[in-house]
């Protein structure tokens, strides 16, 4: 009993927030990262980075795209850069590369914790014959996934270096996700996306999947629902519940 359509063979988590604690840990980068930023440039106007702009702006989209949708959203204008810009460059990477550096850090200092319910539930998915791959926008997806030693789970892993790689559109489209499921060999209507974020909801939609599960860890389970979600949980091991 894993809680999917009997149509379903294959699953595509999310990561961050879906099998790990990690999306806290996100979150408080990217607020550290942008407040810095902000503060420097508006002085007494400063308004700071919110928990709204994270869900609204940055979760669940490859990094660039994030720091280019906040920044768009404050009417601010930065050079796009390169992916090697240093930590202090004033671009778009740059900004991405100071976040991403702050959460390795981050991450090294605290660890990386599993959900346990998501534990068992991948369990049960790959007892049940289910093929299993990961989908993230993160570049740190291999790091995150052997540090919470959930790799062995895992058949196929398209995370942001290979969005990069291969020149993927980042979540909201479904891009990522259809290259999962390519990976694991099965068409979209048989692969199940389960994710956190709204735009990562937005984006198993748009794929045309054959199930959608909206975990809610962040308490927006009507945007959820709103963005494309056909079941909203609070945590993976609901679905194994015996209804």
């Amino acid at each position: 009993m894993i809680g999917l359509p009997d149509t379903i063979t294959a699953c595509l988590f999310d990561l961050d927030g879906v099998l790990t604690g990690t999306a806290v840990l996100h979150r408080e980068a990217w607020k550290r990262t942008f407040d810095e930023f902000l503060r420097a440039r508006d002085g007494a106007s400063f308004r700071e980075f919110t928990d709204q702009d994270y869900a609204s702006f940055v979760d669940g989209r490859p990094r660039a795209d994030g720091v280019r949708e906040f920044l768009r959203s404050r009417r601010i204008e930065l050079p796009e850069g390169t992916p090697d810009d240093a930590v202090d460059a004033p671009t778009v990477n740059g900004i991405g590369n100071r976040k991403n550096e702050l959460v390795l850090k981050i991450i090294e200092e605290r660890g990386v914790n599993p959900y346990p319910g998501s534990v068992r539930y991948l369990e049960k998915a790959r007892d049940a014959g289910l093929r299993i791959a990961v989908v993230t926008s993160s570049a740190n997806g291999a790091k995150v996934l052997d540090a919470a030693d959930l790799t062995k789970f895992v058949e196929a892993r398209i995370d942001g270096l290979v969005i990069r790689r291969d020149g993927l559109k980042g979540k909201p489209a479904p891009d990522s996700f259809l290259a999962g499921a390519k990976a694991l060999g099965v068409t979209p209507e048989h692969a199940a996306v389960f994710e956190d974020a709204q735009s990562g909801v937005q984006a198993g939609k748009a794929g045309g999947f054959g199930f959608v599960v909206g975990v809610n860890r962040a308490d927006q389970a009507d945007e959820l629902r709103a963005h494309g979600a056909d079941v909203v949980v609070d945590d993976l091991a609901e679905l194994l519940e015996d209804k």
